[in-house]
């Protein structure tokens, strides 16, 4: 009985165009004149880019300073969570010992 592959669905088909992309951009910029094209398509659509990268710049500056202080909270409480310079001194002491069993023998 043949194996039947079920069809690739829209992400996978985006995801295998985006790796074939990927995979082939340095043999693009390889070929002879790769600097001129790209050049010259960034000189095209750079404003287009621009434009509508200033629409979302703004929203998500604001994002971004309301979450801020949020997250900088959680950092430190992360941090002075963690045993850090507990398992430092453990980790120190065990190298010692080591060292020190290592030159008795």
């Amino acid at each position: 009985m043949p194996v039947r592959i079920p069809r690739a669905g829209s992400t996978e088909m985006a995801t295998f165009g985006l790796a074939g992309v990927a995979g082939f951009a340095p043999f693009y910029f390889m070929l002879p004149g790769a600097e001129e094209r790209l050049a010259a398509q960034t000189a095209r659509w750079a404003p287009r880019w621009e434009r509508n990268i200033s629409y979302f710049a703004s929203p998500a500056q604001r994002i971004a300073q309301r979450v801020e202080p949020r997250i900088e909270k959680t950092v430190k409480r992360i941090d002075n969570r963690l045993p850090l310079e507990k398992v430092a001194k453990n980790v120190d002491r065990r190298i010692k010992h080591g060292i020190d069993r290592m030159s008795k023998h």
